[in-house]
């Protein structure tokens, strides 16, 4: 039983390995400045919410001539 309770070496050695070799292909990355950061999240708002005008239009457009066409007001 005492056997048991102990964790393995190995893989506490290997997951640190892991978590290393994580870090050091983090710092190769090439990040966003802040500005281009800023920039590109109010591009992203922009268009989603003009996508979102543009389909609910379209699904408010289509809610009216299925009501004109089936219930006939």
């Amino acid at each position: 039983m005492a056997s048991m309770m102990k964790a393995p070496t190995k893989k506490r050695l290997s997951i640190f390995r892991f978590i290393g070799e994580i870090v050091a292909e983090l710092k190769k990355v090439t990040w966003l400045s802040r500005r281009e950061a800023a920039y590109l999240t109010a591009l992203v708002l922009i268009v989603a919410v003009a996508a979102g005008i543009i389909l609910g239009a379209i699904d408010y457009g289509f809610s009216f001539l299925v009501d004109k066409l089936f219930i006939g007001d």
